[in-house]
């Protein structure tokens, strides 16, 4: 895999995986949520209004990406077909190596599998909120890592 800054020609299929990955993983949104959010992050992408890294495949293809905010991880999301590979942890890894310091996510409570990867990478909770950051019911996890606890 190779991890390479957000290529603008490769909008559409970020918001591709984005969509993927939403349906898979967030099971508890209804399809509204699902098209605003997808405005939000086609928007939030567009304007770069996060630093994006892209994991490609062996075609040169994006398979998943990650958001960034300084330290704060706005978004990480992985195409369905290589949920499982390792591509989460390597993004993680690259974002530890790049900033040199502790990172911080908050993770939607409901989706308990993105929840136990975070775990699984050494991230833990200190904190929690009822609604999200578009004032929605669906309670946030706010969870930190330190560059020298993950688990890799």
């Amino acid at each position: 895999m190779l991890i390479v800054s957000y290529r603008e020609q490769d909008h559409e299929k970020l918001i591709e995986i984005w969509e993927r990955a939403v349906r898979a993983t967030h099971t508890f949104l209804e399809e509204h949520h699902i098209q605003f959010y997808k405005t939000v992050v086609s928007d939030v992408l567009q304007q770069r209004q996060v630093e994006v890294w892209e994991a490609l495949n062996a075609d040169n293809e994006p398979v998943g990406f990650i958001g960034l905010d300084d330290n704060f991880i706005e978004m990480l999301f992985i195409d369905v077909s290589q949920h499982g590979q390792g591509l989460g942890r390597l993004l993680i890894n690259h974002t530890l190596n790049i900033k040199g310091r502790h990172l911080k996510v908050d993770v939607n409570e409901q989706n308990a599998g993105a929840a136990r990867f975070y775990e699984k990478m050494g991230f833990v909770q200190i904190g929690r909120s009822e609604l999200d950051g578009s004032g929605n019911p669906f309670p946030l996890l706010h969870l930190e890592i330190k560059a020298d606890q993950t688990a890799r």
